[in-house]
């Protein structure tokens, strides 16, 4: 079963950086546009195929016409493994790896994702169970970062936690019950950064096996920040400290 990806930029983040898992391009017939035919000429050249459909079947296979004229059918995610988040954060000085403990919303994950990327993070875990996978609907929300980013996939989450601890990674879970603020956390360390998911946050198992637990000051009558834009607070004040040392 392939998934289903969309739009020029999505599709041609694809093909630039893991051409190998699109299986074909369908592209609207009578479509103009130097955008579109430099991507389908980049397709063509990596010998991936080409069809040239009628607009109502691109809406079709992609569930909308918001498509820009090309939809690209893609191979399912291929995770990596922990080891290779591990041997990528041993090449810096400290390592920055975000962990997601059940989070649901595909555009959620697209998101935290598209930060943990830009932020430069070492890769991102998720639980096998209880969380959204990284589909064709992720990589569109991460806008083409999901296939520059490391995403592993684990049985475990507390085990995952044990084993990086035991490589001299800390362990800072966010939560919003947490007495010490994010900005008082050295980030500069080799970190594990934990979001909990939509709905209940980190599980307690999950919570007991944090080094620290860090919450972000808030302000005004709302309980709680959307999980993608605390784990975006989270990872951007990991990067500050990373570019700024000297600053606390």
């Amino acid at each position: 079963m392939s998934d289903i990806l969309y739009g020029i930029h999505p599709v041609r983040e694809a093909i630039a950086a893991r051409g190998d898992r699109v299986r074909e391009i369908w592209v609207s017939r009578g479509s103009h546009g130097r955008p579109l035919r430099e991507l389908t000429a980049e397709a063509q050249a990596l010998g991936i195929q080409v069809r040239f459909q009628d607009r109502g079947r691109l809406d079709a296979r992609a569930g909308t016409t918001a498509h820009q004229g090309v939809v690209a059918f893609l191979t399912p995610y291929a995770f990596v493994d922990l080891d290779a988040i591990l041997t990528a954060a041993r090449g810096d000085e400290s390592a920055l790896i975000l962990v997601l403990d059940g989070i649901q919303d595909p555009q959620n994950l697209g998101s935290l994702i598209r930060t943990a990327y830009v932020c430069g993070a070492h890769g991102v875990v998720i639980p096998k169970d209880r969380a959204a996978r990284p589909t064709a609907a992720v990589d569109k929300a991460s806008a083409g970062a999901l296939e520059h980013t490391r995403v592993a996939q684990v049985t475990n989450l507390t085990r995952t936690l044990e084993l990086f601890k035991e490589q001299g990674i800390w362990v800072v879970g966010l939560t919003m019950e947490a007495e010490r603020p994010i900005f008082e956390v050295d980030l500069r360390l080799s970190t594990a950064l934990v979001v909990g998911g939509e709905a209940s946050g980190i599980r307690a198992l999950v919570r007991r096996s944090c080094d620290w637990l860090a919450a972000i000051p808030q302000r005004g009558r709302l309980n709680s920040l959307n999980a993608a834009t605390a784990g975006a607070v989270a990872l951007y004040e990991a990067l500050r400290q990373r570019l700024s040392p000297d600053v606390s």
